[in-house]
């Protein structure tokens, strides 16, 4: 997979723009705040048509704009394809395109371009609460598996309406939506269940590779894992029904679960040292980075937003050999000064300035 042209138009604080990019990468140097992580945020827009850093998209728009887009031309599997993402501000409208023509649902968009971030808060994967972490589960299934993406979607129509009901205190009618829910839920509980088992040693294994190999490392599902069969879900609806119905809520369900993240027999969230809660981060991304490669056969672009700076040199080294070594990815490198890379980088370096890409630095 190679990103080959990307265009911008009104969004963030870069200038409009059409780059032509080469096949291996770039890295971007340049300025805290003049468009760096802007650039990436814009090359991994359109694969779930949603910013890494917010969920709100009238954020993206640039100061004094009517809205923004953004539009990759790339190719995948020998195949020349493009996509695009609008959204008009004063309106909130938002509609995708694929190859040129207008897709009716995110879902019918997304996937299509596919590409792996790396950021600095990605350290909330390991420290921060369950949301980011069943997002990050529902980020990597949902783009693995078109299966889990509709199942997802259904789940969380019916949890809306679920919900939206017993807001109005109609229990009655929210027990129309127990069945939907039950179906769709079953489905995402399975598929993460499924998923976990399968990445549970390479969990422990790229943490020793990246440096933690001190204690055991695990993966657990906390959550109602009996809720995998549907047949299991009218019972346990029934059991918080009277919760339900006072805190006006769904209590249960794949969407209250976590991921859970153990070093030493001990859970990382609350033990873990800041070092750690950093190397677990980028062993879920490659965990990640992993399973979209085998899930779909092609290697997704890579998007580090300065994620050496606060390694030393070995650890630099690890992550730099576990990403790059026997791995054909394109690339996207941001860093505000060049001593802060890995060595051996070769990519070519274009400089940020300003919201503007000034020029190629240095071939690499």
């Amino acid at each position: 997979m190679r990103l080959v042209r990307l265009g911008v138009r009104g969004f963030r604080n870069l200038a409009d723009e059409s780059l032509e990019i080469p096949p291996c990468g770039i890295v971007l140097l340049g300025p805290n705040g003049h468009g760096k992580t802007s650039l990436l945020e814009s090359v991994a827009y359109p694969v779930l048509f949603r910013s890494f850093r917010t969920a709100v998209d009238s954020e993206l728009v640039r100061f004094g704009e009517a809205g923004f887009r953004v539009e990759l031309e790339f190719e995948r599997e020998g195949h020349m394809r493009s996509v695009a993402g609008v959204f008009r501000a004063t309106t909130r409208e938002k509609h995708y395109e694929v190859d040129g023509a207008r897709a009716l649902r995110v879902r019918d968009a997304a996937g299509h371009w596919l590409a792996v971030v790396f950021a600095p808060e990605d350290v909330g994967l390991a420290s921060g609460p369950a949301a980011g972490r069943r997002a990050y589960l529902d980020r990597t299934l949902a783009l693995s598996d078109p299966g889990y993406l509709g199942a997802l979607a259904r789940y969380r129509g019916a949890l809306a309406q679920r919900n939206a009901a017993l807001r109005q205190g109609q229990p009655g009618l929210a027990a129309a939506f127990d069945a939907p829910l039950a179906e769709a839920g079953a489905q995402v509980v399975a598929r993460r269940l499924q998923w976990l088992a399968e990445v549970q040693d390479r969990f422990r294994a790229v943490l020793e590779e990246l440096g933690e190999a001190g204690a055991v490392a695990e993966l657990s599902y906390r959550g109602a894992r009996e809720l995998a069969d549907p047949a299991e879900w009218p019972g346990r609806l029934a059991e918080v029904s009277a919760r339900d119905v006072l805190r006006r809520a769904t209590s249960l369900g794949p969407h209250r679960d976590d991921l859970v993240l153990w070093l030493g027999r001990r859970p990382l969230r609350e033990f873990g040292s800041t070092g750690q809660y950093r190397s677990a981060a980028i062993a879920l991304k490659l965990l990640e980075l992993e399973t979209l490669e085998a899930r779909t056969g092609t290697s997704p672009a890579l998007l580090l937003d300065d994620v050496f700076a606060e390694l030393d040199r070995d650890r630099q080294r690890r992550l730099a050999s576990r990403l790059f070594a026997g791995r054909s990815a394109q690339v996207f490198i941001t860093s505000p000064r060049q001593d802060e890379l890995p060595e051996g980088l070769a990519l070519p370096v274009w400089q940020v300035v300003s919201g503007r890409v000034t020029g190629q630095l240095v071939a690499g």
